[in-house]
Parts: structure tokens; sequence; C-alpha cells
């Protein structure tokens, strides 16, 4: 394998250890209400800890990375990540748990605008490349509760320093394998075109509502299943299939991507997401599970198009459209949480999930206008 490929290697699966730590945050929500009494609107703020202070600075690393290369911030992201989890469960504070998952979500901001810029320039096949560093991502995200359920299951909250283990790891091997592609990565190849700010807005329109719609889902749906059907695990089975179906998506999506085109493929998934979304809240029992794993592919087909898009709208900033499309998507849809969480408490939690389906309605329309850029992928 030439190094090119290892380097890829490396970031896929460091991609998947990193967004471990975010799928680990629905996953914890359960434990903390049922080991510390938190209402809707504290499990909701547990997640705006996560997300709030991501989603501000991520962009901000975007920017810094198209200025400067900074192949340090990919081990080091992914380490704070990891520490940030393993703390917050120490204590019984409620500030202090927080801030421990706000410290995560800086970690996060930190890794993926310099991870996916890195993705690029190392992959020479830049859109499948970047699906599968993006599914590395989104397979992370699905072992999250997969790590998380049996370490607080059978050791509660106080084991939560055992799940910084993968972040401690991975942070090694990964400035290991990275060490010296500083020089290779930093080099400008010629773009085609110029920025496109109005196609990349509408996009980013389509990101964040995709992205408030999974969070929403992410941060109630195991409360909601543990409901529905009953018991912790019932509702963490639920997290695995929606993180985990979606994971096989983000791949589904670049097969039809190639049959359909990009913005086709991303104006039927939000189409389809709508009912999809409208079933987890309203079918009944154990055939929640099946609008479930509909849902998960709907909202995951166009996850690694927004990215591959974002690049060729902006082809000129591939760290700014990398941090939005990427890692922005994975944090700001937290910030809507605590309004899912007030309407859970003013309602019920079902009326609060039903609602989330105005907003894959808002990516169609949004989507509707977006165009096909002029590629740029070498």
């Amino acid at each position: 394998m030439n190094h090119s490929k290892w380097r890829m290697s490396v970031l896929v699966a460091g991609h998947a250890v990193d967004d471990l730590y975010q799928g680990a945050v629905p996953a914890i929500v359960p434990f903390l209400v049922a080991e510390r009494s938190y209402g809707y609107v504290a499990a909701a703020g547990i997640t705006v800890a996560a997300t709030l202070l991501s989603s501000v600075v991520q962009p901000l690393f975007g920017v810094l990375t198209d200025r400067r290369a900074m192949p340090w911030l990919v081990p080091v992201g992914m380490t704070v990540a990891g520490v940030g989890i393993g703390l917050c469960g120490l204590g019984d504070s409620y500030l202090f748990t927080w801030l421990a998952i706000a410290l995560s979500g800086l970690g996060v901001a930190a890794y993926h605008p310099e991870a996916a810029r890195l993705a690029r320039r190392v992959s020479s096949d830049g859109h499948l490349g970047m699906s599968w560093f993006a599914l590395g991502g989104n397979a992370g995200f699905a072992l999250g509760p997969v790590l998380v359920t049996p370490v607080l299951v059978f050791g509660g909250l106080q084991a939560s320093p055992l799940l910084m283990i993968p972040a401690l790891v991975g942070g090694v091997l990964t400035a290991m394998a990275l060490k010296g592609v500083h020089g290779a990565t930093t080099h400008h190849t010629a773009h085609a075109g110029r920025d496109d700010w109005g196609q990349f807005g509408r996009l980013t329109v389509v990101v964040i509502a995709r992205s408030m719609v999974t969070f929403g889902l992410s941060t109630f749906l195991a409360i909601w299943v543990a409901q529905r059907v009953g018991g912790l695990v019932a509702g963490s089975v639920a997290l695995v299939l929606l993180f985990g179906v979606g994971a096989l998506g983000t791949l589904l999506g670049g097969v039809l991507a190639g049959r359909w085109g990009r913005i086709r493929t991303v104006r039927v998934s939000y189409a389809v997401a709508v009912p999809a979304v409208a079933g987890v809240a309203l079918v009944p029992g154990p055939a929640v599970y099946l609008m479930i794993a509909l849902a998960a592919v709907a909202l995951y087909v166009p996850f690694s198009l927004h990215t591959t898009l974002g690049q060729d709208y902006l082809p000129n900033r591939l760290g700014t459209a990398s941090g939005v499309t990427l890692g922005l998507a994975v944090s700001v849809g937290g910030v809507a949480a605590p309004a899912i969480g007030a309407i859970a408490s003013a309602t019920t939690l079902q009326w609060a999930l039903l609602s989330l389906t105005v907003l894959p309605v808002i990516a169609w329309i949004a989507a509707r206008g977006l165009k096909q850029p002029s590629p740029v992928w070498t």
C-alpha cells in the first residue's frame, strides 16, 4: 500500500474514532436521565453542550486551515473529543457534565475541517475518497452507542473514563501516520472555476435542516423507543439502527449519485425523509424500527454528496467547505434540541418528534434550487 492510500485509510479510521464521540452523546443522555433524573430540557442541554461551541468554532477552523495547513489538529482534536466524553460521568454537577461534553465538541470542531482537507488532498480519486471518509465518520457515529451502552450498563456513569481509550490510542496512531504529511499536502493545484457563494449558501440551508432533524432524532429517539418498546436496551438498539443503516446509506448515496446525479439524489432523499420521519413518531410497537431504518437511509444518502457539492461550489476553499458540509453538519443541529425538548415538555414527546417533519421539507425546498457545479475532482 502506497503512502497516499495508507494515509487515507488512517484518516477514514480516525474519522470513525472521532465521530464515535458524537454518537456517544445521545447514548449517554438516557443514562443521565435515569441516574440523575434530568428532564427533557436538561437532556437537550447536554446535546447543546456537544454542538453549540462546535458549530460556532468549526467554520473558523475551516478558514484557518485554508490559510495554513495544521495537520496536528487531526490527532489533537480526536484526543480532546475523547477526553471530554471520558470526563462527563464524573461528579454529580450538571455544569461539570455540560462543560466536559462541550470540551468534546471543541475537539470535534478542531478535527473535521483539517481532516477533510487532508482527505481531499491525499485522495487521488476525490469523490470516492470523500465518500469513504464520510462513511468512516458515520460508522463511528453508529459505534458510539455500541461502546457506551455496555460500559455504562455495567459500570454506571462513573465508568465513563474508560470511554477515552479509543481516542488516546487513535490520536497516537494518527499522529504517527500523518508525520511528514505537511509538505505533501499543502501544495496548491489549479482549480476549475470560481467560488459560488450563492449556491453554497443554499446548500448550507440544506445541511442545517438535515442536521437539525438528525440531531432531533438522535437526542430523543432512545428515550422514545424505550417508552414505545420498553427498556434502555431497546432505545440503544434504535440508535445503533439509525446510525448503522445511516452509515450504509452514505455509500448508497455514491451509487445513486452515479446513476441519477448528485442533485437529483439529494432531492429524492429529502422527499422520502418526510413520511419516514413522521412514521418514527406515529408507527406503534416494534414496527417503529422499520421507519427508523427508512429515515436513516433518506437522511444519510445525501451526506457525502453535501461535502463533494460544497467543495465543488468552493473549489478554492476546501477547508471552509468541509468545515460546513462535513463538520457543521454533525453539530449545528444540536442547537435546535432545546426547542424540541421544550415542545416535548409542553405537549408530548410524540408531538415533538412529529414536528421534525418540517425540516426535511425545508431541505427539499432548498435543494430544488441547487445547480450542478463544475466538478473539480482530479
